[in-house]
């Protein structure tokens, strides 16, 4: 089966709503990595294959790169989820997503912000870049 546009935007669909799971249940104001690992509960719960943490391999000029730069969740090796509870999303939280999505070639990123009354209206951006635009649009 072909990786499609539609397959990709479905997992975005079960992502959020697995997060809006966890905000229902815990409410705004906690630490962020509380968020995560109950958020890696409901991904389970979902049967949702995720990489928590995921070390981000950096190339440059054919030598590997160190950094210990993580990604919170890779879903499905298909879309990087970065999670926040922050007063605001700022830009430079968007630059790090994007920045993560280019580095692992991924067509898709959803940042969500814990720290809202509402994610679905208020607390989750998604991102798509060229890998995404390349996906049959099936």
């Amino acid at each position: 089966m072909a990786l499609t546009q539609k397959i990709v935007n479905d997992l975005s669909y079960k992502i959020i709503g697995a997060a809006i799971e966890v905000h229902k249940h815990l409410g705004p104001g906690l630490l962020e990595s509380i968020y995560h690992k109950c958020l890696a509960i409901e991904f389970e719960t979902r049967n949702i294959k995720f990489s928590s943490e995921l070390i981000i391999p950096i190339e440059y000029k054919g030598h590997s790169i160190d950094t210990q730069l993580r990604c919170d969740f890779l879903v499905e090796n298909l879309i990087v989820v970065e999670i926040k509870s922050v007063a605001e999303i700022l830009p430079i939280h968007q630059a790090q997503l994007i920045n993560y999505l280019n580095l692992l070639k991924s067509p898709k990123g959803i940042l969500i912000n814990f720290n809202v009354v509402n994610i679905f209206h208020h607390g989750q951006k998604t991102i798509v870049n060229k890998y995404f635009e390349v996906l049959d649009n099936d």
